[in-house]
């Protein structure tokens, strides 16, 4: 893989972690002796099941009973299938049970915290899990091995797939058949992808219009590119990928902007996400300013935290909630 240079390392970290906080990922307590199970599927598949990852094929011996997940959005996946984790990785710092505001009430029973990029071992075999999920993640050995040492059955990321990269229906996929619950999950996937098309069918002048994805952090500025979750989203409206930004792809779903490749942006929509930093000093920051469609007054900017999270989950629930409150702000500002 590509080194990314060390400015660069930051701002990929602040993109994935997006909102991360060590105190959000370190939740005291164990659980150990919680209760909360994951209830049969009414017609759920016949144990034991096997799913293919990027390290081998995993067999799950019988119906997950303790689900612990650690990878971006498969707790919320998880819910969606209707079973609830015992613990949890808090990738958007929500806090409480870690979910965004689409999902309250999904849990009777909190889960814990075990960590994000580092996971807290001692929590999670506390915990007691017979299925780890961690299909949107990294990728890394080491990560793998060590939850591997705990003697449970590990779902990484798919076959193929790269850090960070899992596509929404990959999670869907290799967590319903983890689960037991693939037919839940198809009838989510299916009516999920129907929306998709609805809401590009609603809005035809999305299609063909250039979009970028630019992001501002504390370490600066970035863009996201395709195979990340958010252009994957825009391309689904019918958009393309801004393609001054789209060249700069390499191995990650982001690439970090100097001062001279800001301009890059340009395109006839530009998108804005917000990482630390606030919409008035971006609205003042005279570099983004002076972009050509961003000048113009054709730039969406996600500073409403629910709407900005629950486009970066990148997952079912979330993507459900953005396509209600994305494209009226696309297709208003492009309007003018």
């Amino acid at each position: 893989m590509r080194l990314v240079p060390r400015r660069g390392r930051r701002l990929l970290l602040a993109a994935v972690a997006a909102t991360l906080t060590l105190s959000a990922c370190s939740t005291t307590g164990t659980g150990g002796d919680r209760d909360t199970t994951a209830a049969p599927s009414a017609a759920g598949d016949q144990f034991p099941v096997t799913v293919s990852t990027a390290f081998g094929d995993i067999t799950i011996p019988r119906q997950p009973q303790r689900v612990v997940t650690l990878g971006w959005s498969d707790a919320e996946v998880t819910l969606a299938l209707g079973v609830q984790p015992v613990g949890d990785a808090d990738w958007l710092a929500f806090g409480g049970d870690g979910q965004g505001p689409w999902n309250s009430g999904r849990y009777s029973t909190p889960p814990v915290k075990v960590g994000t990029l580092e996971v807290d071992m001692e929590k999670v075999a506390a915990l007691k899990p017979d299925l780890i999920l961690d299909t949107r993640s990294s990728g890394d050995k080491a990560r793998y091995d060590q939850l591997t040492a705990l003697g449970v059955p590990v779902v990484d990321i798919p076959a193929g797939a790269q850090s960070y990269k899992t596509t929404w229906e990959q999670q869907l996929d290799l967590v319903g058949k983890a689960l037991g619950r693939t037919a839940e999950a198809d009838k989510i996937k299916t009516d999920l992808t129907a929306r998709f098309a609805a809401v590009a069918a609603a809005n035809p002048q999305f299609k063909g219009k250039t979009v970028s994805a630019g992001v501002k952090t504390g370490q600066g500025w970035g863009a996201y590119v395709s195979g990340d979750g958010r252009v994957d989203f825009l391309q689904k409206l019918g958009f393309t990928n801004a393609p001054d930004i789209e060249g700069l792809k390499g191995d990650n779903f982001f690439v970090p902007l100097n001062q001279e490749q800001v301009g890059k942006l340009d395109a006839d929509l530009t998108t804005i996400f917000l990482i630390g930093v606030t919409s008035d000093s971006v609205k003042s920051d005279k570099l983004v300013q002076a972009v050509p469609s961003v000048e113009a007054g054709r730039a969406v900017y996600l500073d409403d935290k629910a709407i900005s999270d629950a486009f970066s989950s990148n997952s079912v629930l979330g993507l459900t909630y953005a396509l209600d409150k994305v494209p009226p702000l696309l297709a208003g500002t492009l309007a003018g």
